[in-house]
């Protein structure tokens, strides 16, 4: 198991990288900062964001082993082969530790969709994102690459320079956990960040563990895959940090994702992130 931390917002942009650094000392394996445009959350209102990818890059020149990302970055507003350079650009620029998550974006949250005329149609989203990742990939192998779908089209594009990472930079896909296109689409890529229906409550260690067995029933031969799970690991007082983990552990997750959307404030971030992954 690999350990990250996720900041979900913050409104001082130095103290972001800040505590990135200060995760990398404390022995965090990654840090993961969000994508959205203007995204509001019921109960807490529009959350302070900046451009994911100027703080990839800050954190980047700071740090020398975190692995970097987002979580999570919707390729359905997002034009490809701008994202496709955006993330070969940190990728260089940290040395090959970059990882890409995608989904189909928040659409009724972030107003980076509703109110700007992207698609908010579920099928239309999956059909961007399939397309976009498509492109994607083509464009980091460094040679022409044309793509004729229903939403992108390219004509002889070749992107240099190509990442460091080979074959490429790791692709974490959300996935609803048994809905087949979605349980297909992760297939093709480095990891899930798995979701059930209509909530975006993590799997069960049980249901992880059905996932895992998914997974390498129907994944064959394509290298290494990640399953990411997290959630809060600050325990109560009967439970400690490493037991709250121990069970996804044991049921095949690679990756925990820190995050809490209580934890509102930097400092709070700090004081958590200080204390190190829940080992």
């Amino acid at each position: 198991m690999r350990y990250a931390y996720c900041i979900n917002a913050a409104d001082d942009f130095n103290a972001i990288i800040d505590l990135a650094c200060e995760a990398e000392q404390a022995g965090w394996d990654g840090f993961f900062v969000p994508d959205g445009i203007a995204i509001d959350v019921p109960n807490l209102g529009p959350l302070p964001l900046f451009d994911p990818w100027v703080v990839l890059g800050a954190i980047a020149a700071r740090t020398s082993r975190i692995r970097v990302g987002t979580m999570i970055t919707p390729v359905p507003r997002r034009r490809p082969w701008k994202l496709a350079r955006e993330c070969v650009t940190a990728d260089h620029l940290s040395e090959g530790r970059l990882i890409l998550s995608v989904g189909l974006g928040a659409a009724r949250d972030d107003a980076g969709f509703y109110k700007v005329g992207e698609a908010m149609d579920l099928r239309v989203r999956a059909e961007r994102l399939d397309e976009g990742l498509a492109i994607i990939d083509g464009l980091w192998k460094g040679t022409a690459h044309t793509f004729a779908g229903k939403h992108f089209r390219l004509e002889g594009m070749t992107m240099i320079p190509s990442p460091v990472q080979k074959p490429r930079i790791p692709i974490w896909v959300v996935a609803v956990w048994q809905k087949p296109k979605s349980m297909r689409r992760m297939l093709s890529w480095d990891g899930v960040i798995p979701q059930k229906y209509d909530s975006y409550d993590p799997l069960s260690p049980d249901e992880i563990r059905q996932l895992r067995a998914y997974v390498a029933e129907h994944r064959i031969g394509q290298g290494a895959f990640d399953i990411i799970t997290g959630g809060s690991s600050a325990g109560m007082k009967t439970q400690r940090s490493p037991d709250i983990v121990r069970p996804y552990v044991d049921a095949g997750a690679t990756w925990w994702i820190e995050g809490d959307m209580a934890a509102d404030t930097v400092q709070k971030c700090f004081d958590r992130v200080r204390k190190g992954p829940p080992i």
